[in-house]
């Protein structure tokens, strides 16, 4: 079984309110959506099946467009 720590912050109403109506628009309690909000920003890897979905999905060959001539810049 995990334990879990609780954890608590203060915050303006203002904020408040913006945390609970982001929380209710993903049917997540508050806590729920704190917690989520906390891993993306804190735990640096990157999700389960990232690369296989991701970067796995291309197909074809790689083309690099037409560069075009570059512009002539004055000099300072």
């Amino acid at each position: 079984m995990c334990t879990m720590p609780q954890l608590h912050l203060y915050v303006s109403e203002d904020v408040a309110e913006h945390i609970r109506a982001r929380a209710r628009a993903k049917r997540l309690s508050v806590s729920q959506y704190l917690a989520e909000v906390v891993e993306q920003q804190v735990v640096a890897q990157w999700p389960e099946g990232f690369f296989a979905q991701v970067v796995g999905q291309w197909s074809g060959p790689l083309k690099r467009a037409a560069q075009g001539k570059l512009e002539a810049r004055e000099h300072f």
